[in-house]
């Protein structure tokens, strides 16, 4: 009897279960909305397990920057070396300088349409290349700085960085996406999304915030399963974004708290004053009481005092 409930229940978060029938309603609602888009989500069952799969939307939420990895092979970064004019133009130098070049690495999502522009012609742009390659024989001109500038800057997610600090903080409010299914738990989703942007930093250093245009920010636990919960909010991401955000930079607000935030001041105030108010009536009311109790005990002292005298 309990196999035949487990297999009804699908699990959302730690001791967190909803009916597969609601769920499968859910999907078949957010299919709806992205219907012939890439974030369109399929299903399937493994042994009467409910597993969703497909593209989840993060936006990056991030206060402090990020350190990239400078490459992603195991073998460190060999310099060329300083080639004089003498043995620049000769083609056993060319080979020897092409050997020691390692190869480009491109970490790159699609453009956002507000980073187009002049950034467009190096969208392709070289992580690794060694600085000494982009030196100019006799002097370096002002041509010279902005051409190696360029070459040492890498697009991340639409925006670029210069890879020789490998440090980066994407636009708030950027979306990138990723891989993921219904079984897979936040910690899991952290470490894909790291993993694909080779960020070096702790997984331990951020979460994901789900936020609502009320203002209501609910962190998402370690066991929770992303996926699953997106569907459950449904797919407009006007209503609802997930965010990955640093742990110590942003505190929880509950729906109680986030319908004050969005309200103007003068009204913010007005129900400040009503509070006010009100914490005097009470005030009023227990000194009220206590001078009461004051005078009663006062009186009964008189007469056990005057009953003594008698």
């Amino acid at each position: 009897m309990m196999a035949s409930v487990n297999l009804d229940q699908v699990q959302i978060g730690e001791n967190k279960y909803i009916s597969k029938k609601a769920l499968l309603s859910n999907l078949k609602t957010y299919n709806l909305y992205y219907r012939g888009e890439a974030l369109q989500l399929r299903h399937r069952e493994e042994e009467g397990e409910l597993i969703i799969e497909g593209l989840l939307n993060i936006f990056w939420g991030l206060r402090r920057p990020i350190r990239l990895q400078m490459q992603d092979g195991k073998e460190p970064i060999k310099p060329a070396p300083f080639l004089s004019g003498r043995y620049a133009n000769t083609a056993e130098s060319e080979k020897q300088r092409k050997k020691l070049v390692p190869p480009t690495i491109e970490v790159t999502e699609p453009a956002d349409q507000s980073e187009q522009g002049e950034e467009e012609e190096s969208a392709h742009l070289q992580r690794t290349r060694s600085d000494v390659s982009g030196r100019r024989l006799g002097g370096r001109t002002a041509l010279g700085n902005q051409r190696r500038i360029r070459r040492h800057r890498c697009s991340f997610n639409g925006h670029y960085y210069n890879h020789k600090t490998a440090v980066f903080t994407p636009a708030f409010g950027s979306v990138t996406n990723v891989r993921i299914n219904s079984s897979m738990t936040t910690a899991q989703v952290l470490r894909v999304l790291l993993n694909k942007f080779k960020i070096e930093n702790s997984p331990e250093d951020f979460s994901l915030f789900l936020l609502h245009t009320s203002g209501e920010r609910v962190q998402l636990k370690r066991g929770d399963h992303p996926l699953s919960i997106r569907v459950l909010q449904g797919p407009c991401e006007q209503v609802s974004k997930i965010f990955l955000m640093e742990v110590d930079q942003v505190e929880e607000v509950t729906y109680d708290v986030a319908q004050y935030i969005k309200l103007e001041i003068p009204v913010l105030q007005s129900f400040i004053d009503k509070l006010m108010e009100e914490e005097l009536r009470e005030m009023e009311k227990l000194k009220q009481r206590y001078s009461d109790l004051r005078s009663m005990i006062q009186m009964h002292m008189k007469r056990l005092a005057d009953k003594a005298v008698c």
